[in-house]
């Protein structure tokens, strides 16, 4: 390579590092600073974060897809038998809640949801999201629970019975030591 393109990307990689605040010196430092607890990154301004550091201190727990509790088992519609998106978001984060409890954990615990929702016929046949999104403000990135999950969430035609209007699954991440593990 020819002492000027030398120049021009030495030149390149030093403002971006300016720019950026990156230092080479820091880079290992920073890393050390992570490994020791779960980072979330993202937007301060945004409800959810874009993406979750677990060190390998830390043990994984995995929730399967989880449907919304029955309501009303004489219930003749949907939303009588199970409640409509919202309603059936918050049985399921409830539940969520309620099974991590009897392991030692917390929704604090948790570094990710994927969340799938289905149309809602009394919404037009369109999936609910304002409904799922309303659900999540009331258990995460609140004062009790700061925490904001990475999360996606997903239309889907349908789930494994049609009353379900949203399912969720979750990862949560713990330190080996500090939480029972039952």
């Amino acid at each position: 390579m020819n002492t000027p393109m030398k120049s021009i990307i030495a030149f390149s990689v030093l403002s971006i590092c300016l720019i950026t605040g990156y230092s080479f010196a820091s880079a290992g430092n920073e890393q050390d600073e992570l490994s020791d607890k779960v980072t979330f990154f993202g937007s301060p301004t945004s409800a959810i974060s874009s993406s979750v550091a677990v060190p390998q201190s830390y043990n994984r727990l995995l929730f399967s897809g989880t449907v919304a509790p029955l309501l009303n088992k004489d219930g003749k519609t949907t939303y009588e038998r199970y409640g409509n998106t919202e309603k059936q978001a918050i049985g399921i984060l409830e539940k969520l809640k309620a099974d991590l409890k009897t392991k030692g954990l917390s929704l604090a615990d948790v570094t990710y949801l994927r969340v799938y929702v289905t149309p809602d016929p009394n919404k037009g046949n369109t999936p609910d999201y304002q409904g799922w999104f309303d659900a999540y403000a009331l258990f995460f990135n609140t004062k009790e629970n700061p925490v904001k999950t990475a999360r996606s969430t997903v239309g889907v035609e349908s789930l494994v019975s049609p009353d379900f209007l949203i399912e969720i699954e979750a990862e949560v991440a713990y330190k080996n030591n500090s939480k029972s593990n039952k």
